[in-house]
């Protein structure tokens, strides 16, 4: 026999139920919706954190959300170049993907990056899918310059496969890879194939889990730190000269999903222990959210619940 008064921290309880409280309002807004998540970069190097971060994909679908998952593997690569001995060269910046190169990305990023989140994922249930861009011709590319080799610029999404999935009750987790329009593999920006994919499965957001705190209008100023920017705010900060080079393709994907309507994107430290679920589910949030339409109701978004259709308050 154990009596409450050792089993139970005071005050506990109570401050639990008001976690679960504020979380309600939270809940009705993406129950049963279709999310899009950009995993990548330093945020998934921590094996432990990863796990974490699956941990935390898995309980937002069993509490009524349809994640989706897009991944990259930058660092997983570079460990590859290098135990491989293969040279890396640049060009106004970018990588060459050569098409020995090529082979090496897609088996770290499909055979290496993408089994480990799905091993990671399915340690709490057999929902997580490991899938390629190429599976069901799911990311089509062209070679985006002929200076960079298999470096893919995305021509279309092709949903199908995603859509089945979801409706199955499985979590997609989609390696950056595209088939590409000549019969080859292409190389894309794993921010770009999120915003590209957010778009055309009509989701209802777009979360990137990057390694800073959320989007600065003078990086790394913390005081510049933005909690909340409009759309037109965002497209006019793509234009501009302020931002760092890797969150042009994070915000630029933004306003594309945006302007495809979906209602809202947020840029996000995943290496801040559950992250997500605080973004999502608390009342203070975290890292920077992007607005969109107030109503995306025209538009081509993703079908919610039974269960979500009656959420609709009668006010």
């Amino acid at each position: 026999m154990k009596y409450a008064n050792e089993a139970r921290a005071e005050g506990v309880p109570v401050r639990t139920g008001e976690i679960l409280y504020e979380a309600m309002p939270w809940l009705k807004q993406v129950t049963g919706k279709t999310i899009v998540i950009k995993y990548g970069g330093s945020a998934m190097e921590n094996p432990q954190l990863a796990a974490e971060v699956m941990a935390d994909i898995v309980l937002l679908k069993i509490l009524g959300v349809n994640p989706v998952l897009v991944h990259g593997g930058g660092k997983a690569i570079n460990r590859a170049f290098a135990k491989f001995d293969l040279p890396v060269e640049f060009v106004d910046g970018q990588r060459v993907t050569t098409d020995d190169a090529m082979d090496l990305v897609r088996m770290v990023l499909t055979g290496e990056v993408n089994q480990q989140l799905v091993e990671a994922m399915n340690a709490h249930g057999n929902m997580g899918v490991g899938v390629s861009g190429t599976d069901a011709g799911i990311i089509v590319a062209e070679q985006a310059d002929p200076r960079l080799g298999r470096v893919g610029k995305i021509t279309r999404i092709n949903t199908p496969l995603i859509e089945d999935l979801v409706a199955d009750d499985y979590i997609p987790i989609i390696a950056s890879i595209a088939i590409g329009e000549d019969g080859g593999c292409y190389n894309v920006n794993a921010d770009v194939a999120a915003g590209y994919i957010a778009a055309a499965i009509g989701a209802h957001k777009i979360i990137f889990l990057t390694d800073v705190d959320g989007l600065y209008e003078n990086y790394p100023d913390p005081d510049s730190l933005i909690a909340e920017m409009s759309l037109g705010e965002a497209e006019a900060m793509v234009r501009g000269d302020k931002l760092a080079s890797g969150m042009i393709p994070k915000l630029a994907s933004c306003v594309r999903a945006l302007d495809s309507g979906v209602s809202a994107a947020h840029i996000i430290n995943g290496t801040v222990p559950h992250a997500l679920l605080l973004e999502m589910l608390t009342d203070s949030g975290m890292g920077t959210m992007v607005g969109g339409l107030a109503s995306a109701q025209f538009l081509n978004v993703s079908p919610v619940s039974k269960f979500a259709a009656k959420l609709i308050e009668n006010r």
